[in-house]
């Protein structure tokens, strides 16, 4: 069963977001070494429920906090998400080394994305 995996935080000021939230809830930011500029954060340890994230610039004006979810194949998850009424926001790209991502609209407009685990993305 799909399950969220990850979560994007949109930010104005990456490094005022990092500030705060390194500072309000002591979680660990860093730097990707990726093509695109990128914080990783990781909101505890592994052995405790819960799931790590991300922060990014925000690109769109309405972006807030996003929910990633984890699916075996993105190109089937994306026929159904359409088939059922929602919507495709960005279509299929590659995160390199990590897999495919699609932001999708559910039927109440509430945005979020599938990935599909493969390393070999470009």
């Amino acid at each position: 069963m799909p399950r969220v995996v990850h979560f994007d935080i949109n930010a104005d000021d990456p490094d005022r977001a990092v500030r705060f939230y390194k500072e309000v809830f002591g979680w660990k930011i860093e730097k990707w070494e990726g093509p695109v500029d990128y914080w990783l954060v990781t909101t505890g340890h592994d052995d405790q429920p819960g799931i790590n994230g991300g922060m990014m610039k925000r690109m769109n004006p309405q972006a807030t906090i996003l929910n990633t979810i984890d699916v075996p194949s993105v190109d089937d998850y994306a026929r159904r998400i359409e088939e059922l009424g929602g919507k495709i926001v960005v279509p299929k790209m590659a995160v390199p080394g990590v897999g495919w991502l699609i932001y999708c609209a559910d039927t109440e407009a509430n945005v979020f994305g599938i990935m599909e685990d493969d390393p070999t993305a470009e």
